[in-house]
């Protein structure tokens, strides 16, 4: 941020973001340029919780695949303190006591605490006061609080017979003062998803849904190794009256999101069709298990919307029980609307060409925070406020954040006085601010985190510039050009486009909102330094744009979306100041499936490519029941459209690769299975392409490269790799 740069609407806002007059945050220390190691030290916050009196927020703060609780003071003053200081893994779904003095947090199988008063100074190590609540035998999980905080439940698997494995689960509920717990429920094969009505009185839960491995060992990696694939198969959602009666199973056995209590006695839940086009809300009666449909849709293509909200998938029933809000894209954009808890016409709240998402009502269920990005400005968000009063019909839409950078996730106070949400922008990478929620109040957002080390000179952060640039079939795509500072224009330089995954995602105008890829956007800075243009596409599939470009899609996978991602290189060689001989390209998951079909399909426009963790074959990833169902809701089935899974088999391909490809794949990935890069191996090895190909695996890594010494690894290999074959010599 420059003193002539608005953020969140606020000209310099120095005192209030905690920023110097250069942009960056309480820096001492400056070393020059940015290093890897700097970059991947960059933490991330998440889950931020209001205590209940309001004062401070708890948080979670990751920092290379470690995270940690940390608590800060609700009016910015002050370093957040950390509360525990484990030394690997992660941690998540704490709750605070009553009294605001404990946090309470699952841990090793159990439920843990820590005193707000044992917290650590900054530069002190924290986390010795962390002890468990009470210990037990067996594992317990889905450990979740009683509305008023006094108790909660939990699962407590059966005891192991021998060799056999689990025989089912118990679901119970303890006192936390006095440590005395009864049985609610059981099953004989599995409970989770524990959700407490609003009164305290009943739990819903998933009963009897079980994880199916299946393993081979195919030919091409042989006998040696087993790859391991697993199927969910879904169980049956059941309510229980704590104090009486026996569980009450809800609708028919199936896979439904978005389980939440409308009242005391009703349960609201979605589901989309086996044929992925129609969309329906359900309300259950939880004494009888009796549903009906009180909202549909119906879309043309594929039901798309990301499933994003404060407390998980929609819908969001008022804590009152009176209204149930949800997310459609009935008029081609994401908005938010509003609709009576037992049924009824559902009133449109948010309007115009942009996108809403997160919603989260108020504790009075007067008003619903969200975040929306702005029309024509896909790459910023704002949080607003929808004032329902008690009737959405003449609903009030003000938004409280203005200017440049990524709001998203608003959380009320208790008090519904403040917002606590999480900001990024071209200096700041995530970070917790908390705002006043009164509308007319114009106040200024108070910074809680710092996540940069404090050595990284944040003046040198370069922007995004945003374009739109012609497809193959004249739609119009939009991307993000990235140019170094000071750069001769005069010469040619090397460029780097740069793919994202998920296909519903998108790039932001800043730093990336998930943690995911905000380690790619740190990086892409590092190499702006050294002098390369980076250049970023939101290719059709892409969220921010509306429903039209997200379902572009629709039984095209692999065809015109990577088009648009692939020829971001022939609008890079229309820049005078790019070299169109030394044009990188590279990419995570779909981006990396895109970077594989890049390279073989054009295999003499990109000088280099580095694909991480990419689909090779979608027939193999139709085939994993993981994602079975993703795949089919795009493409249909491979005997369905045949021609399709063709095109999306870059691996059948391999033998055009004419330039050299490097992949880096974790062998714990569920999301791409490691299988897969195997697979591409072998393939190019036997198409003689061995002197092109570069593979580094790494063991037990995950989809999203997280932990330190794999991003250290990753970044560097991927820096020398670029450096040796797209930098002049």
């Amino acid at each position: 941020m420059t003193a002539s740069k608005s953020v969140l609407g606020v000209v310099v806002c120095l005192a209030v973001f905690g920023l110097s007059s250069d942009g960056g945050a309480r820096q001492v220390g400056r070393t020059k340029g940015l290093t890897i190691e700097q970059i991947i030290k960059i933490k991330h916050p998440s889950e931020p919780m209001w205590s209940p009196d309001g004062r401070q927020v708890a948080f979670v703060w990751d920092q290379g695949g470690v995270s940690n609780f940390h608590v800060a003071s609700a009016n910015g003053q002050g370093s957040p303190l950390a509360l525990t200081s484990f030394g690997d893994g992660q941690v998540g779904g704490a709750f605070w006591s009553r009294d605001s003095q404990t946090l309470y947090f699952p841990h090793e199988g159990g439920l843990w605490q820590v005193s707000i008063s044992g917290a650590a100074q900054p530069g002190q190590p924290g986390g010795g006061q962390a002890k468990p609540v009470w210990t037990a035998s067996e594992r317990e999980s889905d450990i979740v609080p009683s509305p008023d905080g006094m108790r909660v439940a939990f699962v407590r698997p059966r005891a192991q017979r021998g060799n056999e494995g689990g025989h089912g689960a118990d679901l119970f509920v303890r006192s936390l003062s006095d440590g005395a717990e009864s049985r609610a429920a059981g099953d004989d094969v599995s409970i989770r998803g524990v959700v407490w009505s609003p009164d305290g009185g009943s739990l819903a839960y998933n009963a009897g849904s079980k994880i199916i491995h299946h393993d081979e060992s195919p030919a091409y990696s042989g006998a040696k190794l087993i790859y391991r694939v697993s199927e969910y198969v879904p169980g049956q959602e059941y309510a229980v009256r704590i104090a009486s009666g026996a569980p009450v199973a809800i609708g028919t056995p199936g896979e439904y999101g978005g389980i939440a209590w409308a009242d005391a006695g009703h349960i609201v839940f979605d589901r989309v069709s086996d044929e992925f086009k129609k969309y329906t809300i359900y309300l259950a009666d939880a004494q009888s298990g009796s549903i009906s449909a009180i909202h549909e849709e119906t879309e043309e293509k594929f039901w798309s919307i990301p499933d994003w909200g404060e407390s998980g998938a929609q819908p969001w029933p008022s804590p009152n029980g009176k209204w149930i809000a949800f997310l459609s894209d009935r008029d081609g954009w994401d908005h938010l609307y509003v609709m009576p808890a037992r049924g009824g016409a559902a009133v449109q709240i948010t309007r115009g060409r942009f996108e809403a998402w997160r919603p989260a009502w108020s504790h009075d269920s007067t008003r619903i925070a969200f975040d929306a990005n702005e029309p024509d400005r896909p790459g910023d968000r704002r949080i607003g406020i929808a004032r329902i009063g008690d009737d959405p019909a003449h609903a009030t839409v003000t938004y409280i954040t203005t200017g440049v950078g990524t709001n998203i996730e608003p959380h009320w106070s208790p008090d519904d006085a403040r917002l606590v949400f999480q900001h990024t922008d071209t200096r700041n990478s995530a970070d917790l601010f908390t705002i006043s929620s009164r509308e007319s109040a114009k106040t200024e957002p108070v910074r809680l985190t710092d996540s940069m080390p404090a050595d990284i000179d944040r003046s040198l952060f370069v922007e995004p510039q945003f374009v739109r640039f012609p497809s193959a079939d004249g739609q119009m795509v939009p991307g993000w050009l990235f140019v170094p500072k000071n750069l001769d224009r005069t010469k040619k330089h090397a460029a780097i486009v740069w793919i994202h995954g998920d296909g519903v995602n998108q790039n932001y105008d800043g730093w990336h909102v998930q943690r995911n890829y905000a380690v790619y956007y740190s990086f892409h800075q590092y190499l702006l330094q050294k002098g390369y243009v980076v250049f970023a596409p939101d290719y059709r599939g892409s969220i921010g744009y509306g429903r039209d470009w997200r379902a572009g899609v629709y039984m095209d996978v692999g065809g015109r979306d990577a088009k648009d991602a692939w020829m971001s290189a022939n609008y890079l060689k229309t820049l005078p100041y790019v070299d169109a001989e030394r044009i990188g390209v590279w990419g995570l998951s779909y981006g990396g499936f895109f970077t594989l079909i890049a390279m073989t399909d054009q295999p003499t426009l990109f000088r280099a490519g580095v694909d991480v963790a990419g689909v090779v074959d979608y027939r193999m990833y139709y085939s994993d029941p993981y994602h079975g169902d993703w795949t089919e809701s795009r493409i249909g089935t491979p005997e369905q459209n045949p021609r399709v899974y063709d095109n999306a088999s870059p691996i059948s391909h391999i033998d055009r690769l004419a330039r050299p490809l490097m992949v880096l794949h974790g062998t714990a990935d569920v999301n791409v299975p490691f299988l897969e890069s195997v697979w591409l191996v072998d393939e190019a090895l036997k198409k003689d392409k061995g002197n092109l190909l570069t593979f580094m695996m790494y063991p037990g890594e995950f989809h999203y490269f997280s932990r330190t010494h794999v991003l250290e690894d990753a970044w560097h290999r991927v820096d020398n790799f670029f450096d040796a074959n797209l930098r002049e010599h």
